[in-house]
Protein backbone atom coordinates (compact mmCIF):
# COMPACT_ATOMS: atom_id res chain seq x y z
CA UNK A 1 0.00 0.00 0.00
CA UNK A 2 1.53 3.36 -0.75
CA UNK A 3 2.76 5.61 2.47
CA UNK A 4 4.67 8.25 3.41
CA UNK A 5 7.38 8.45 6.41
CA UNK A 6 7.91 11.27 9.18
CA UNK A 7 9.73 14.05 7.94
CA UNK A 8 13.29 12.83 7.33
CA UNK A 9 14.73 16.74 7.03
CA UNK A 10 13.18 20.07 6.60
CA UNK A 11 14.52 23.53 5.64
CA UNK A 12 12.88 26.76 4.40
CA UNK A 13 12.65 28.43 1.16
CA UNK A 14 11.23 31.53 0.72
CA UNK A 15 9.53 31.61 3.86
CA UNK A 16 7.77 28.27 3.03
CA UNK A 17 8.63 25.28 5.03
CA UNK A 18 9.52 22.30 2.99
CA UNK A 19 9.85 18.61 4.61
CA UNK A 20 11.88 15.79 3.57
CA UNK A 21 9.22 12.15 3.33
CA UNK A 22 9.68 8.95 1.32
CA UNK A 23 6.75 8.14 -0.44
CA UNK A 24 6.55 4.32 -1.18
CA UNK A 25 4.47 4.00 -4.43
CA UNK A 26 4.28 1.58 -6.91
CA UNK A 27 7.09 -0.65 -5.71
CA UNK A 28 9.49 1.83 -5.38
CA UNK A 29 10.44 4.34 -2.01
CA UNK A 30 10.71 8.51 -3.72
CA UNK A 31 12.45 11.00 -1.97
CA UNK A 32 9.59 14.21 -1.63
CA UNK A 33 9.83 17.49 -0.71
CA UNK A 34 6.43 18.51 0.52
CA UNK A 35 4.89 21.82 1.39
CA UNK A 36 1.87 23.82 1.85
CA UNK A 37 -1.14 23.09 4.35
CA UNK A 38 -2.44 19.49 4.98
CA UNK A 39 -5.18 20.43 4.34
CA UNK A 40 -4.81 22.08 1.11
CA UNK A 41 -5.64 20.67 -2.49
CA UNK A 42 -3.20 18.26 -3.64
CA UNK A 43 -0.59 19.10 -6.15
CA UNK A 44 2.39 16.74 -7.87
CA UNK A 45 4.74 18.65 -8.96
CA UNK A 46 7.24 16.82 -11.52
CA UNK A 47 10.67 17.48 -12.78
CA UNK A 48 12.28 16.30 -15.68
CA UNK A 49 15.77 15.28 -17.27
CA UNK A 50 18.14 15.61 -15.94
CA UNK A 51 17.10 17.59 -12.58
CA UNK A 52 15.94 16.67 -9.34
CA UNK A 53 13.06 17.72 -7.35
CA UNK A 54 14.55 21.02 -6.85
CA UNK A 55 14.11 22.34 -10.68
CA UNK A 56 10.24 22.42 -9.44
CA UNK A 57 11.11 24.66 -6.35
CA UNK A 58 9.92 28.09 -7.16
CA UNK A 59 6.54 26.27 -7.98
CA UNK A 60 6.54 23.88 -4.84
CA UNK A 61 6.61 27.36 -2.83
CA UNK A 62 3.92 29.72 -5.23
CA UNK A 63 1.52 26.89 -4.67
CA UNK A 64 2.27 26.16 -1.13
CA UNK A 65 1.64 29.93 -0.53
CA UNK A 66 -1.54 29.94 -1.95
CA UNK A 67 -2.44 27.11 -0.04
CA UNK A 68 -2.06 23.92 -1.95
CA UNK A 69 -0.27 20.71 -0.28
CA UNK A 70 2.33 20.34 -2.83
CA UNK A 71 4.27 17.36 -3.10
CA UNK A 72 7.87 17.24 -5.15
CA UNK A 73 9.06 13.92 -6.05
CA UNK A 74 12.54 12.88 -7.10
CA UNK A 75 11.33 10.54 -9.39
CA UNK A 76 12.30 7.18 -9.86
CA UNK A 77 16.17 6.84 -11.47
CA UNK A 78 16.94 10.22 -9.84
CA UNK A 79 18.41 12.09 -6.55
CA UNK A 80 17.25 10.40 -3.91
CA UNK A 81 14.83 8.45 -4.89
CA UNK A 82 15.01 4.58 -5.61
CA UNK A 83 16.74 3.14 -9.12
CA UNK A 84 15.45 0.27 -10.03
CA UNK A 85 17.35 -1.72 -12.47
CA UNK A 86 16.21 -2.51 -16.28
CA UNK A 87 14.43 -0.86 -18.96
CA UNK A 88 11.32 -1.70 -18.19
CA UNK A 89 11.06 -0.18 -14.87
CA UNK A 90 11.22 3.06 -16.99
CA UNK A 91 7.93 2.47 -19.01
CA UNK A 92 5.99 5.17 -19.43
CA UNK A 93 2.94 3.17 -17.46
CA UNK A 94 5.59 2.51 -14.35
CA UNK A 95 6.09 6.34 -13.80
CA UNK A 96 2.75 7.00 -14.25
CA UNK A 97 1.48 4.73 -11.55
CA UNK A 98 4.66 6.21 -9.26
CA UNK A 99 2.01 9.45 -9.83
CA UNK A 100 -0.98 7.66 -8.94
CA UNK A 101 0.75 5.58 -5.71
CA UNK A 102 1.73 9.16 -4.75
CA UNK A 103 -2.01 10.65 -4.69
CA UNK A 104 -3.73 7.37 -2.68
CA UNK A 105 -0.59 7.82 -0.35
CA UNK A 106 -2.13 11.33 0.77
CA UNK A 107 -5.49 9.44 0.74
CA UNK A 108 -6.90 12.01 -2.04
CA UNK A 109 -9.37 10.74 -5.01
CA UNK A 110 -7.43 13.62 -7.23
CA UNK A 111 -4.63 16.29 -7.88
CA UNK A 112 -3.69 18.73 -9.49
CA UNK A 113 -0.62 18.30 -11.57
CA UNK A 114 2.61 20.33 -12.96
CA UNK A 115 5.04 18.87 -15.19
CA UNK A 116 8.16 20.02 -17.14
CA UNK A 117 10.23 18.25 -19.80
CA UNK A 118 9.86 14.05 -18.91
CA UNK A 119 7.82 15.17 -15.50
CA UNK A 120 5.42 16.71 -18.33
CA UNK A 121 5.32 13.61 -20.55
CA UNK A 122 4.34 11.89 -16.68
CA UNK A 123 1.62 14.59 -16.70
CA UNK A 124 0.45 14.08 -19.91
CA UNK A 125 0.36 10.30 -19.86
CA UNK A 126 -1.15 10.59 -16.68
CA UNK A 127 -4.49 12.81 -17.76
CA UNK A 128 -5.00 10.76 -20.99
CA UNK A 129 -5.11 7.80 -19.11
CA UNK A 130 -6.74 8.33 -15.53
CA UNK A 131 -8.14 11.68 -16.05
CA UNK A 132 -10.22 10.52 -13.07
CA UNK A 133 -7.18 11.58 -10.98
CA UNK A 134 -6.72 15.28 -12.62
CA UNK A 135 -8.45 18.01 -11.71
CA UNK A 136 -6.25 20.55 -14.02
CA UNK A 137 -2.70 19.97 -15.65
CA UNK A 138 -0.07 22.43 -16.21
CA UNK A 139 2.81 21.36 -18.70
CA UNK A 140 5.83 22.77 -19.61
CA UNK A 141 7.58 22.39 -22.82
CA UNK A 142 7.12 19.23 -23.93
CA UNK A 143 4.31 18.21 -26.47
CA UNK A 144 1.18 15.94 -26.44
CA UNK A 145 2.92 12.32 -26.60
CA UNK A 146 0.84 11.34 -29.87
CA UNK A 147 2.44 15.10 -31.52
CA UNK A 148 5.74 14.16 -30.85
CA UNK A 149 5.94 10.70 -31.97
CA UNK A 150 4.32 11.94 -35.48
CA UNK A 151 6.89 14.97 -35.76
CA UNK A 152 10.13 12.77 -34.81
CA UNK A 153 9.07 10.07 -37.40
CA UNK A 154 7.95 12.89 -40.03
CA UNK A 155 9.86 15.95 -39.60
CA UNK A 156 13.41 15.93 -40.22
CA UNK A 157 13.92 19.09 -38.22
CA UNK A 158 12.63 18.03 -34.97
CA UNK A 159 14.02 14.54 -35.70
CA UNK A 160 17.26 15.84 -36.07
CA UNK A 161 16.99 18.29 -32.72
CA UNK A 162 15.68 14.72 -30.66
CA UNK A 163 19.58 12.97 -32.11
CA UNK A 164 20.48 12.42 -28.44
CA UNK A 165 17.03 10.31 -27.46
CA UNK A 166 18.82 8.09 -30.27
CA UNK A 167 22.03 8.43 -28.98
CA UNK A 168 21.24 7.53 -25.38
CA UNK A 169 20.15 3.87 -26.27
CA UNK A 170 23.61 2.86 -26.34
CA UNK A 171 24.47 1.30 -23.26
CA UNK A 172 26.68 2.40 -20.52
CA UNK A 173 28.48 5.30 -22.66
CA UNK A 174 25.88 8.00 -22.07
CA UNK A 175 26.18 7.76 -18.65
CA UNK A 176 29.79 8.28 -18.32
CA UNK A 177 29.85 10.77 -20.81
CA UNK A 178 27.23 13.12 -19.01
CA UNK A 179 27.26 11.86 -15.04
CA UNK A 180 30.75 10.27 -14.78
CA UNK A 181 33.12 11.55 -12.27
CA UNK A 182 34.96 13.53 -14.14
CA UNK A 183 32.36 14.90 -16.80
CA UNK A 184 29.61 16.03 -14.37
CA UNK A 185 30.66 19.10 -13.91
CA UNK A 186 31.25 20.15 -17.57
CA UNK A 187 27.78 18.63 -18.50
CA UNK A 188 25.95 20.85 -15.71
CA UNK A 189 27.99 23.49 -17.37
CA UNK A 190 26.96 22.64 -20.52
CA UNK A 191 23.12 22.31 -19.23
CA UNK A 192 23.33 26.03 -18.15
CA UNK A 193 24.57 27.17 -21.40
CA UNK A 194 21.22 26.05 -22.97
CA UNK A 195 19.34 28.38 -20.59
CA UNK A 196 19.71 31.87 -20.67
CA UNK A 197 22.45 33.49 -18.96
CA UNK A 198 21.64 32.94 -15.23
CA UNK A 199 19.00 31.32 -14.48
CA UNK A 200 21.37 28.38 -13.58
CA UNK A 201 22.86 29.73 -10.64
CA UNK A 202 26.08 27.73 -9.19
CA UNK A 203 24.12 26.73 -5.84
CA UNK A 204 21.89 24.84 -8.15
CA UNK A 205 24.33 23.85 -10.55
CA UNK A 206 26.12 21.62 -7.28
CA UNK A 207 22.89 20.42 -6.62
CA UNK A 208 22.54 18.63 -10.09
CA UNK A 209 26.15 17.32 -9.62
CA UNK A 210 25.33 15.68 -6.41
CA UNK A 211 22.08 14.59 -7.76
CA UNK A 212 23.69 12.71 -10.58
CA UNK A 213 26.34 11.34 -7.99
CA UNK A 214 24.08 9.29 -5.98
CA UNK A 215 24.90 5.49 -7.55
CA UNK A 216 22.73 3.97 -10.25
CA UNK A 217 21.78 7.73 -11.16
CA UNK A 218 23.38 8.05 -14.34
CA UNK A 219 21.87 5.06 -15.73
CA UNK A 220 18.62 5.03 -13.72
CA UNK A 221 18.31 8.75 -15.33
CA UNK A 222 18.84 7.57 -18.91
CA UNK A 223 16.75 4.62 -19.00
CA UNK A 224 13.93 7.11 -19.29
CA UNK A 225 14.99 7.80 -23.03
CA UNK A 226 15.69 3.91 -23.27
CA UNK A 227 12.34 2.87 -22.47
CA UNK A 228 10.17 5.38 -24.06
CA UNK A 229 12.05 3.98 -27.61
CA UNK A 230 12.05 0.51 -26.53
CA UNK A 231 8.96 -0.30 -24.54
CA UNK A 232 6.47 2.00 -26.60
CA UNK A 233 2.83 1.41 -24.88
CA UNK A 234 -0.31 0.22 -26.71
CA UNK A 235 -1.92 2.71 -28.55
CA UNK A 236 -4.60 5.18 -26.95
CA UNK A 237 -8.41 4.57 -27.60
CA UNK A 238 -8.47 8.02 -26.16
CA UNK A 239 -5.54 10.61 -27.32
CA UNK A 240 -7.79 13.50 -26.13
CA UNK A 241 -7.35 15.08 -22.93
CA UNK A 242 -10.45 15.84 -21.31
CA UNK A 243 -9.34 17.54 -18.02
CA UNK A 244 -8.49 21.86 -18.10
CA UNK A 245 -4.83 22.38 -19.54
CA UNK A 246 -1.82 24.75 -19.12
CA UNK A 247 0.52 24.67 -22.22
CA UNK A 248 3.39 26.94 -21.30
CA UNK A 249 6.41 26.93 -24.23
CA UNK A 250 9.69 28.62 -24.31
CA UNK A 251 10.10 29.36 -28.04
CA UNK A 252 13.92 29.54 -27.86
CA UNK A 253 14.24 25.64 -26.47
CA UNK A 254 17.14 24.10 -28.52
CA UNK A 255 15.17 20.21 -28.11
CA UNK A 256 11.88 20.77 -28.90
CA UNK A 257 9.89 22.55 -32.14
CA UNK A 258 7.59 25.13 -31.05
CA UNK A 259 5.32 23.94 -33.98
CA UNK A 260 4.57 20.85 -31.54
CA UNK A 261 2.16 23.14 -29.68
CA UNK A 262 -0.72 23.70 -31.63
CA UNK A 263 -1.49 20.53 -32.58
CA UNK A 264 -1.10 19.50 -29.26
CA UNK A 265 -3.71 22.14 -28.23
CA UNK A 266 -5.72 20.37 -30.54
CA UNK A 267 -5.87 17.05 -29.24
CA UNK A 268 -7.04 18.91 -25.80
CA UNK A 269 -10.78 20.08 -24.86
CA UNK A 270 -10.37 22.73 -22.60
CA UNK A 271 -6.69 24.31 -22.89
CA UNK A 272 -4.75 27.39 -22.33
CA UNK A 273 -1.52 27.98 -24.17
CA UNK A 274 1.27 30.66 -23.33
CA UNK A 275 4.15 31.25 -24.67
CA UNK A 276 7.98 33.00 -23.61
CA UNK A 277 9.13 34.41 -26.61
CA UNK A 278 13.06 34.70 -25.29
CA UNK A 279 12.55 31.88 -22.72
CA UNK A 280 14.35 28.45 -23.04
CA UNK A 281 13.39 24.86 -22.47
CA UNK A 282 14.32 25.64 -18.66
CA UNK A 283 11.57 28.23 -18.70
CA UNK A 284 10.63 27.58 -15.00
CA UNK A 285 14.24 28.84 -14.49
CA UNK A 286 14.14 31.81 -17.27
CA UNK A 287 10.88 32.88 -15.94
CA UNK A 288 10.05 31.73 -12.23
CA UNK A 289 7.91 34.19 -10.90
CA UNK A 290 6.05 34.50 -14.20
CA UNK A 291 5.41 30.92 -14.47
CA UNK A 292 4.57 30.48 -11.32
CA UNK A 293 2.12 32.99 -11.06
CA UNK A 294 0.80 31.17 -14.23
CA UNK A 295 0.21 27.95 -12.64
CA UNK A 296 -1.12 29.36 -9.50
CA UNK A 297 -4.03 31.43 -11.56
CA UNK A 298 -4.77 28.32 -13.55
CA UNK A 299 -4.73 26.40 -10.81
CA UNK A 300 -6.96 28.82 -8.61
CA UNK A 301 -7.40 30.02 -5.39
CA UNK A 302 -7.79 26.97 -3.26
CA UNK A 303 -11.70 27.68 -1.23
Amino acid sequence: MPSVSDPVQSEWIDGVLVEHRNILTNGVRLHCAIAGPEDGPLVVALHGFPEFWRGMSGVVVALAQAGYRVVAPDQRGYGLSEKPRGIDAYRIEELTADVVGIIAAFDRDTSYVVGHDWGAAVAWWLSITRPDLVERVAVLNVPHPSVFAREVRSNRRQLRKSWYIFAIQVPWLPEQLAFGSRTRRRFARSIARTANPGSFDPDYLAGLESAWSQPGAGTGMMNWYRASVRRRPERLADKRVHVPILIIWGRQDVALSDTMVAPSAELCDDVRVVFFDDATHWVLHDEPEATARLIVEFFGTPA
